[in-house]
């Protein structure tokens, strides 16, 4: 049996749990810190920002770090950022195997077709998810209030 796993991502906070519940069991800002460069000996070496990252409160005041928000007025602007904090939502946050849970992302309602299809290609290829739907913003809050 599967449960579903609700992600409302917006471009300030991110709100994590499963369906069902009442609340979300977190609410993270929406921003990852990176580290841009790193000293090694005498030399400054770019791009270790792979597996040197923190997202949401933890990211916000990491000094020696970048903090980026991969959402900008509810579009997805930096997708390898986005995967990234998708999977430390995921496994650190949720403590979820992705291939168990069927998910439920939001979108803003003026989201393109190709962000949306984009999305649905890293929870399926990246995470394995077995199921997602993605549902308009404005569509879930009208849903909640019937």
């Amino acid at each position: 049996m599967f449960n579903l796993m609700v992600c409302l991502l917006s471009f300030r906070y991110t709100k994590l749990g499963y369906a069902g519940n009442t609340e979300p069991q977190f609410i993270v800002p929406s921003c990852i810190a990176i580290k841009e460069s790193a000293k090694v000996g005498s030399r400054t070496v770019k791009g270790v920002d792979d597996l040197d990252f923190f997202i949401g409160d933890e990211g916000i005041d990491k000094p020696n770090y970048a903090t980026k928000w991969p959402i900008r007025h509810g579009i997805v602007e930096d997708w390898d950022l986005m995967e990234r904090f998708m999977e430390q939502v995921i496994f650190k946050y949720l403590r979820a195997e992705p291939e168990d849970h069927y998910f439920l992302l939001t979108e803003p309602p003026l989201n393109t077709p190709e962000n949306r299809e984009y999305t649905a290609e890293i929870m399926f290829e990246s995470f394995n998810v077995p199921g997602l739907y993605i549902a308009v913003q404005l569509q879930r809050k009208v849903c909640k209030e019937m």
